[in-house]
This record gives structure tokens, sequence and C-alpha cells, in this order.
């Protein structure tokens, strides 16, 4: 039997890059995935995807920030198996739209960072932990960034907005443990997806110059945050809950060390890297 046979899982932000990888594996793991997203033409191939691997997936298209959406993820969710939900993954998130800095930044900018970042997840857990709740047992994996743990530039609401998935993670963990249910968080750093495409992150640079900024020497791929997902999900992790999970090559270890591009050690100084 797979980890997650007969079980369902919610996947926001479910059709592309991080989010497609964490749909796709979870489905292979057994679970009926329940897949929120605003593109339409990408979830249903996601969804075409996971019937190919013999899984099942219910889509629900549209923009996670709307209350609206929330509700039909959810009822579409608790529709799939008498009201069962097991797994809620709040993946969805983005550092756009950025501004130069925060001085050149609006409060339009910060409310739309919010909605993106923090207030959805809000509404997500508020909306499907009755379900979890109604059955003692139940599974919560947010999707942060390592930006929440280390300064960004440009990208301050953003970052302050990821922290606060951080903060909420660790005390709704809390508030919900009596109950069964447990809820931690991944914090992705330089993904290899449509959203950040490797390509638009070298710029023309040499690709050998990856190994001098992730100690693992290559940038994240989705599976790679899928596969700490699915474990999250798992009843592997049955005593791990309120943590967040750095998945990011060792970037956040190194803290602005960086290899040399000599091969001769590593330095603080990137104009050595």
């Amino acid at each position: 039997m797979t980890r997650l046979e007969g079980q369902v899982a919610v996947v926001t932000g479910g059709a592309l890059g991080i989010g497609g990888g964490i749909s796709r594996r979870l489905a292979l793991a057994g679970a009926h995935v329940v897949l929120n997203d605003v593109d339409e033409r990408a979830a249903r191939e996601a969804r075409h995807d996971i019937s190919e691997q013999g899984g099942g997936c219910t889509v629900v298209v549209g923009d996670i920030r709307d209350p609206e959406v929330v509700a039909r993820l959810r009822d579409a969710a608790l529709a799939v198996a008498d009201g069962r939900v097991d797994v809620l993954v709040n993946n969805v998130g983005d550092f756009r739209p950025a501004a130069r800095s925060f001085l050149h930044s609006t409060e339009e900018q910060w409310q739309q960072l919010y909605e993106l970042n923090l207030l959805h997840v809000f509404r997500v857990c508020h909306a499907l932990l009755p379900a979890m709740v109604a059955r003692r047992s139940g599974a919560v994996v947010n999707n942060a960034t390592v930006e929440a743990f280390r300064g960004i530039p440009y990208a301050a609401p953003y970052a302050a907005f990821n922290a606060g998935v951080v903060a909420f993670t660790r005390s709704l963990a809390v508030d919900v443990a009596r109950h069964g249910v447990r809820v931690n968080a991944i914090a992705p750093d330089l993904a290899d997806t449509p959203q950040t495409p490797a390509e638009l992150m070298l710029r023309g640079r040499d690709p050998e110059l990856v190994r001098t900024w992730v100690p693992a020497g290559r940038f994240g791929r989705p599976d790679d945050y899928a596969a700490v997902v699915e474990f999250l999900a798992s009843d592997d992790a049955r005593f791990v809950t309120g943590h967040t999970i750095p998945v990011d090559g060792g970037t956040l270890a190194a803290s602005g060390w960086y290899a040399r591009a000599d091969r001769k050690g590593w330095t603080n100084l990137p104009n050595e890297a």
C-alpha cells in the first residue's frame, strides 16, 4: 500500500511548478488530489497526467484569493469521500508585484502580497480544518520561503508575510494538535519552475556558477519539494508538527558563504565567488 492510499489531499496552486510536483507526487502516493489553480489549461493538464498514472483528481479552477473559490474548493473536497479531508497543502505564493525598493512600493502592492502569501492560507485552513478536527486526523503543509529567515532586498513585504506563514504554522500546530491534526511547512529556495525558470535566474551566466551559490550544486526541482511534502503529509511524520523545513540545497545553512569559482574553498566575499 502506498503512503496516502485512499486519502483526500487538497493542493492550492497545484498545476505547475512546485505545486504541480506536489499534486502529481501525492497522487502517486495514493491520494485523490483536489487541485486548485487559476490556470485552467494547466490544471486540466495536471489532472490528465494524474489520470494517466492511475490516480484520481478533482479540479477547482479559480483565484484562491477569492473567498468564493475557497468555498468551492472546500465543497469539492468534502464531496470526494463523505466529508473526509486528510491533507491540505497551501502552496500558492508569489514575490510579485515587486518594487525597486520598499520606498517605491505601494499599499496596493502590500495588499496584493498579503492576499497572495498569507490571507488565503488563513481562509483555506479555516475552511478545511473542521473536517480534519471532526475525524481527529489530518496534516496541513504550508509553502513558505527561505526569505522568511534571512534578509532579501526589494521584497520586504513578501518576506514579512512569509514569516507570517511560518509563525502561523507554528502556532496553529499548537492549537490543533489535541485534535490529531499536524501543521508543518517547507521553505524553498532557487526552484527551477515556470515562475522562476533557471534560464531567467542565470540571465546568461555560466551554469557552472550555480555551485557557487547553492552548496548542493544545482537549483531545486519540483519533486525535491514534493518529496518533503509527501513525508510531512504521511504517517512517517506522525510526531512532527509546528516546524518549517528548509528545502534549499543548503543555501540557508551557508548563510552568505559562497563556493569559490576557482574551487579553492569558500568565501563570504561575493566578488571572489
